[in-house]
């Protein structure tokens, strides 16, 4: 008589599989990861690789042809920018972002570019055919080329795809399909896993493009095991808050352009607008004669984006100041107030710091840092800056400001909006051409100082 088998605990991260639980995984380090899970019974047990396994062509790196893949673009420019010119055929790319953010929302908008010349098969688990009917209604998507189908078992997908031969393929979502020979339940690990590897594996042979639309956990990270980002071309994430508008379309992962290019939306009642000039657009509403303001120039692949950093510095009520920053990392606003105190005799102590970013925009990069740097001084000596002046550049533990790259564009950009002054960096200010240089005022700085002089209204 066989014996009972044994549940198998399986890392929610990486996928690692064990029989014992672990309060940390032994392969990625995660804490409180392992999960339960039912074994999979295999019908041919042991059989060898050898019966099941073939020779495996083998091509010179010359004779492999390296034409440009075919890509089939959306209609919409920001979505095309993110995913490098457009969508490749065969491509399995995954769409995630938190729950209302307007997944469901661009992918039907896509179905109705896309219908003008392709067949469109658009896959829900978690809505009936009639609840994406009104949705289409009400985002005026009528196209005569989207099919829908409610279901969620795999193998019966397969078919409908095979059957119906779609240009186009979308999954909604991911955690609601069925593999009916696995004994776990929707969302768990395994089925993900084996419903994203098959997915994967007809894109490849039929030349499909599918896409994937996945839920995110309470930190943000796609729900499910981390390999399932390893599985697919392209990792699509949708960032945005809920008080704002705005949404930001950013890629993770894309083995087809680059990972560095962001697209700008604006929700509106008739869906996702594409909004063409995100830098006029956090631009608009500024104060004007307040202290606390200055401009930041950040880019986003190829494209600068300027964007109001905001500061407050206000005398603390109690022994402990308060710190809060919205849309720049909060330790780094630290080291420069830090380096204020230090380096340029600014001092923060018992006062109240706050920090915001106008638009729901989050600044990743150093460059940033000059910007926030003259917000705060600005708000902590109630002196206006001047609005026709842009600022950027890192700020070193000495007090420095150090060169930032794609100092030019981030000049041009600056120009075409109607500054007419920035302040770099000393050491960029070296390599600009003379086109540059005479376009308009140009202060370069080495510290803090200097750089808080040039800035302030005379």
């Amino acid at each position: 008589m066989a014996g009972k088998s044994k549940n198998i605990y399986i890392c929610s991260e990486c996928g690692y599989e064990s029989v014992k639980w672990y309060g940390k995984c032994p392969q990625c380090g995660e804490w409180n990861t392992m999960e339960e899970h039912t074994p999979v019974i295999t019908s041919k047990k042991g059989a060898s690789v050898k019966n099941r396994s073939s020779v495996a062509p083998v091509n010179k790196l010359n004779e492999i042809d390296s034409t440009i893949e075919k890509r089939i673009l959306t209609g919409i420019g920001e979505f095309d920018r993110v995913l490098g010119g457009g969508i490749v055929e065969g491509s399995l790319i995954l769409l995630s972002g938190d729950p209302g953010i307007g997944k469901s929302t661009i992918l039907l908008q896509i179905c109705q570019r896309l219908g003008e010349h392709a067949k469109v098969l658009y896959i829900s688990g978690e809505e009936s055919a009639r609840q994406l009917k009104l949705r289409a209604n009400r985002l005026e998507v009528d196209s005569d080329n989207l099919y829908i189908s409610a279901q969620t078992d795999v193998a019966s997908i397969v078919e409908t795809i095979k059957s119906e031969k779609p240009n186009i393929v979308i999954i909604d979502s991911i955690q609601t399909m069925i593999i009916e020979d696995l004994s776990s339940s929707a969302g768990s690990v395994t089925q993900v896993r084996e419903s994203t590897n098959i997915f994967m594996h007809l894109a490849k042979s039929l030349g499909i493009p599918i896409f994937i639309v996945g839920h995110v956990n309470k930190d943000g990270a796609i729900a499910g095991p981390k390999v399932l980002e390893h599985i697919v071309d392209t990792v699509l994430y949708f960032e945005g808050e809920r008080n704002y508008s705005y949404r930001i379309l950013r890629s993770a992962k894309n083995r087809f352009g680059s990972t560095n290019e962001i697209g700008v939306f604006e929700m509106t009642q008739t869906g996702l607008k594409e909004v063409e000039n995100p830098s006029l657009l956090m631009l608009s509403g500024r104060p004007k004669n307040s202290s606390g303001t200055c401009v930041a120039c950040t880019m986003e692949g190829s494209r600068p984006i300027l964007a109001e950093v905001q500061g407050l510095v206000t005398a603390s009520g109690f022994g402990t100041p308060r710190r809060m920053s919205t849309g720049f990392d909060y330790n780094r606003m630290n080291m420069i107030i830090a380096v204020l105190e230090k380096r340029a005799g600014y001092f923060f102590g018992t006062m109240d710091t706050y920090l915001n970013v106008v638009g729901g925009l989050k600044l990743y990069e150093p460059a940033a840092d000059l910007s926030v740097a003259m917000s705060l001084i600005s708000s902590l000596k109630d002196v206006v800056a001047d609005e026709h002046t842009l600022a950027f550049g890192e700020i070193g533990l000495a007090g420095e400001i150090r060169a930032v790259n794609n100092c030019e564009q981030r000049i041009s950009e600056a120009l075409r909006l109607g500054f007419t002054r920035c302040i770099i960096p000393f050491h960029n200010y070296k390599g600009l051409s003379k086109t540059i240089k005479t376009s308009l005022d140009i202060i370069p700085v080495k510290n803090i100082r200097q750089a808080f002089e040039a800035i302030s209204v005379k």
